[in-house]
């Protein structure tokens, strides 16, 4: 995965954390929520004076301190950002399993500041592309929106790598 990595920290799925991390060269931004019982990345834009946000998109990430889908989404390649190979299974059954244990939570931005992925523990589990207004994860919930998503949800390697 080519890009920034913005955001690189260690986190207890099921555990309470807010994560932001805004584009340095546009409005746009992301949010990764885990309240305890369910986790969500949303898409979100800063108004013209930089005070509000308004939530473009949200994807679901996971419920009750499990990842989303069987083993997350593999891509190719993989510099200046977070590996998509290799990583620890964190996601279905297998990570419900390991629900207590610390996983790896990146945020990584593409070279031109349109495209924002969520990785945890090495696996894609989604992406943003601001755009074309598409939002992406494995579990390809929610639908899309009337506001902002157009489109199929379905995050494969495929649309990893076109995107980054």
């Amino acid at each position: 995965m080519k890009g920034y990595l913005m955001q690189d920290r260690e986190w207890v799925p099921g555990e309470d954390l807010f994560i932001e991390s805004a584009s340095p060269e546009n409005s746009f931004g992301v949010v990764f929520e885990d309240d305890g019982d369910t986790a969500y990345f949303y898409a979100v834009e800063r108004d013209r004076e930089g005070a509000g946000l308004q939530v473009l998109d949200a994807l679901h990430i996971f419920e009750g301190g499990g990842a989303e889908g069987d083993e997350g989404v593999s891509g190719e390649g993989g510099d200046e950002g977070a590996s998509e190979e290799g990583g620890d299974k964190g996601a279905g059954e297998e990570g419900r399993e390991r629900a207590g244990e610390a996983s790896k939570l990146q945020i990584v931005w593409s070279r031109d500041w349109l495209k924002c992925a969520l990785v945890i523990d090495g696996r894609c589990h989604a992406v943003f592309d601001f755009e074309a207004h598409g939002g992406y994860n494995i579990s390809e919930f929610p639908p899309p929106n009337e506001i902002w998503t157009r489109g199929d949800r379905k995050l494969t390697g495929e649309v990893i790598n076109r995107l980054f």
